[in-house]
């Protein structure tokens, strides 16, 4: 029997932004969000070659992992990136990959 393992919170975390962000499609929407000078109000779905439902699942997972932030605001959605979160996000991965005890392994 396999022993539970627990991981730190900020394993977790990381994984879980990481998750959210494993499709091209989420990448292609948080880039267009990004690149908004302010919330966008629309369909995302008619800025971006995805069908409206896959547009839909792909937002909840966005939001779910608390990346972007939207509010109904009939008869539009309101989409943000979620500051903070990105934030954070930035900073547990930027952490996650500037390690220095990696050792240096040749795998020949």
């Amino acid at each position: 029997m396999e022993k539970d393992k627990d991981y730190t919170a900020e394993q977790e975390q990381i994984a879980r932004y990481a998750k959210a962000m494993g499709h091209p499609a989420r990448i292609a929407i948080m880039d267009f969000l990004a690149s908004q000078e302010s919330c966008f109000f629309g369909d995302i779905h008619d800025e971006l070659p995805i069908a409206k439902a896959t547009v839909s699942q792909h937002l909840k997972e966005l939001k779910d992992a608390g990346l972007i932030q939207g509010e109904i605001e009939a008869p539009k959605v309101r989409y943000c990136i979620n500051k903070e979160n990105w934030a954070k996000a930035q900073n547990l991965f930027a952490k996650f990959f500037d390690r220095k005890d990696i050792k240096k392994i040749c795998c020949g």
